[in-house]
């Protein structure tokens, strides 16, 4: 009996039921442990700000408070020099608390509030110490909510300055795709693409890459971005009793459209457009169904003339973007260091 149960379709759905009403519950709850946790730092640094002000002690005052504070909570490693010090920072960088309000990117005087409690104590150290402007910072705490990126990983977004690669590829998305879709889909391609984790020279051949970037897809689906699902490598298509293989076919799950991506070892070349378009018309004919958006494609070059780019995709009608890619290493010796001195609870 118990074994008709445990695979009846009510009882599988009643259960996953379940599962997702705890997970939302446990989440809730660390969410209401972080606000709090974030709202007793803020208001211990603001009162360092404002007792330095009104009687005008200077940076001793921290030691000192940092002292008292171990003898009464000699458990708690939570009061530190340096952490009362990350509070007194917090609390500065942050005078709208629990908020910070930073202007939308062109919107003519608009603002966007991003709650600050969304993200950990130890992510807000971080971006504090890596990150000076209030509007990069606010990008980074809603990559990180929106990726669920731990805190290294977000450090790993900061060093490959993903802030200033966001929605920088050239495209056509303005002439060829509805406003909505334009939209999302310019703020999901960015320029250049860093493939550091495959530790390659510069000097390999596309295959090598691909191979390898299929190899290591987890590494290759945090650098596109979430909403990449991978679909297949060197995938084929049939035109006119011809094969072809598309290099990197993915859908993504936010646009709700097919991406092909065509990856050039070397620079760019005009012919590189016309070939993805074939493509892109490719996957539209055999792969996309009505409930699809328009198939999108994303060339990736070695290295590009921004002119070349521009000039070639003229007149062009179906939706593509063109971006590099590097391969050097990142350096992470910020990260590791970070890990070494900002680990304090």
């Amino acid at each position: 009996m118990s074994e008709e149960i445990i695979h009846h379709k009510d009882y599988q759905d009643w259960t996953a039921f379940i599962a997702n009403k705890i997970k939302f519950t446990q989440t809730q709850a660390a969410l209401k442990v972080n606000a709090e946790l974030l709202t007793l730092y803020w208001e211990i640094g603001n009162s360092i700000i404002e007792k330095q002000k009104q009687n005008g002690w200077g940076s001793k005052i921290i030691e000192l408070l940092a002292s008292d504070l171990a003898k009464n909570f000699p458990e708690s490693k939570g009061f530190s020099v340096r952490n009362l010090k990350y509070m007194r920072a917090f609390a500065e960088a942050y005078p709208e608390f629990p908020i910070v309000q930073v202007p939308l990117a062109q919107s003519g005087g608009e603002f966007v509030q991003v709650p600050l409690a969304q993200i950990t104590w130890y992510h807000h150290i971080s971006l504090l110490t890596k990150v000076k402007d209030t509007a990069e910072r606010a990008f980074y705490i809603i990559e990180t909510v929106k990726n669920e990126w731990s805190r290294n990983v977000m450090l790993l977004q900061i060093q490959s300055n993903l802030y200033g690669r966001i929605g920088k590829a050239i495209h056509n998305f303005e002439q060829t795709l509805p406003e909505y879709q334009s939209d999302l889909a310019k703020s999901i391609f960015k320029d250049p693409y860093h493939f550091d984790f495959l530790m390659l020279s510069e000097k390999v051949k596309e295959l090598e890459i691909e191979k390898l970037l299929t190899h290591k897809i987890t590494d290759f689906l945090l650098e596109l971005g979430k909403g990449f699902a991978f679909v297949g490598r060197q995938y084929p298509v049939e035109v006119d009793d011809t094969d072809y293989k598309i290099d990197l076919l993915f859908y993504h799950t936010v646009l709700h459209a097919y991406v092909v991506i065509e990856l050039k070892a070397g620079e760019f070349l005009p012919e590189y457009i016309s070939k993805l378009n074939f493509y892109i018309s490719a996957i539209d004919d055999k792969l996309k169904t009505p409930t699809d958006e328009p198939t999108i494609g994303l060339l990736l070059c070695a290295s590009k003339s921004n002119v070349k780019v521009e000039y070639a995709m003229r007149g062009m009608d179906k939706p593509l973007g063109v971006a590099s890619y590097q391969l050097e290493q990142l350096v992470k010796e910020n990260i590791e260091q970070l890990d070494k001195n900002g680990n304090e609870e």
